[in-house]
């Protein structure tokens, strides 16, 4: 049964100024360019503290970790992050445009604890396989400042919405407390749940229900080792998280394509010549007539483009028992067809994950890469089949639109 609690977190007080200065998208979404952005913006930047600026001169006492902790500390000391005066659950409503189409919604969740479970207990699954290099990066930071500065992002299924009701209803009785536009237009509000009554209530409807990581994996089991590393700590047993109901209409996922690099003795034609069979090869002169094929769907078919400096062209080939696009891509073209093993897909040693058709087009035609591999999204139903089976997909397999914003709330050990 799934272990949620209230909570009484650590957020941005008035005196630290517009949030819109202070809180940042997830550590791992933030390019060089955004972490000077974020730098610039404010002394009290969160960037500060998740992901901040190496230097050469650091040692194993001075260091981006140190520093961290330090303005994290120094913050708390100064007024600057304050901690809810009562414990709560906090209603997290998210109104943002689908990118590339006219489409708006508003995706309803909510923040609180939830008990870090191994996932051989059943209760939370995760649907990603994870990389070692950021489990690293995540523990040097949750070691120093024994605090989570962004939400694990929980999928549960209530196909008949009641938690999405009394969420609603709280955002229908009062101001939010927190009210902010992200850089790519998102409008992030946040409401405070101190009534004990509907507290319980969301935690009687929370109880049977099964989690599913949406985003955060990386962080997720770096909680996990967290926690057995230090058994005594009571607060370690628990993360932050934000839930979101699966079937809500807010729910979006966009596709993430593969921009590979530095794959030895590979060809365009080689790799076409290998595909002939059993794929189907279809052939454009362009990528706006490409665009427009990888939207149809069939459900019988696995279909995902490839863009070379030589060409455009859709891959097809008939589905066999329910497999999903991203994992033949991993285990059939980027491995039997093309040598990349799943070690050089856990170090990342030649993909780059992008999101949006022209972007991965501009790696081949501009910045030199071999070739893009186009997907479209993965359904929610498949993705969830796969996981609450005890399966798991290649990394990137999904990309959560929007992110939850890091540092609209803190859970401090």
């Amino acid at each position: 049964m799934a272990n949620i609690k209230p909570f009484q977190p650590y957020r941005y007080s008035l005196q630290a100024g517009d949030p819109a200065s202070l809180l940042t998208q997830p550590y791992d979404k933030i390019s060089p360019d955004m972490q000077a952005r974020y730098l610039a913006a404010s002394p009290y930047n969160l960037v500060r503290v998740i992901l901040g600026e190496r230097k050469n001169s650091d040692t194993e006492t001075d260091n981006v970790y140190t520093r961290g902790a330090q303005y994290f500390e120094n913050w708390i000391r100064q007024g600057i992050l304050q901690q809810d005066a009562q414990p709560g659950f906090y209603a997290y409503f998210q109104e943002f445009a689908v990118p590339d189409s006219d489409e708006r919604f508003t995706r309803q969740g909510f923040i609180g604890l939830g008990k870090v479970e191994d996932y051989s207990s059943g209760v939370v699954y995760r649907h990603e396989q994870t990389l070692s290099g950021p489990k690293k990066d995540r523990l040097q930071v949750l070691s120093h400042t024994r605090a989570h500065f962004g939400q694990i992002f929980m999928l549960y299924p209530d196909r008949e919405r009641a938690v999405d009701a009394e969420l609603s209803a709280v955002a229908n009785t009062a101001p939010p407390l927190v009210d902010v536009t992200d850089e790519y237009g998102a409008r992030h509000r946040l409401w405070a749940i101190t009534d004990p009554t509907r507290i319980a209530k969301i935690q009687t409807l929370m109880q049977p229900m099964k989690l599913l990581i949406a985003d955060g994996h990386h962080r997720y089991e770096t909680a996990l080792n967290y926690r057995d590393q230090h058994p005594a700590d009571f607060a370690a047993q628990f993360v932050m998280m934000t839930f979101v109901n699966m079937y809500s209409p807010g729910l979006k996922i966009l596709a993430t394509h593969r921009v590979l690099r530095g794959v030895a003795n590979f060809t365009p034609a080689d790799f076409l010549a290998k595909c002939q069979s059993p794929w189907a090869v279809k052939n454009f002169d362009s990528i706006d007539s490409l665009k427009p094929a990888l939207q149809i769907s069939d459900s019988n078919l696995v279909r995902i483009g490839l863009v070379t400096k030589d060409g455009r062209h859709l891959l097809q080939r008939s589905r066999q028992g329910g497999e999903l696009d991203v994992p033949v891509l991993h285990n059939e073209i980027f491995g039997l067809y093309m040598g990349i093993s799943e070690d050089d897909v856990r170090d990342e040693k030649h993909i780059h994950y992008v999101r949006g058709i022209d972007t991965a087009v501009a790696h081949v035609r501009e910045h030199g890469a071999q070739a893009a591999f186009l997907l479209a999204p993965t359904p929610i139903d498949d993705m969830a089949r796969i996981a609450f089976a005890g399966g798991v997909m290649p990394q990137k397999s999904t990309d959560f639109y929007p992110k939850l914003l890091t540092g609209i709330s803190i859970y401090r050990l």
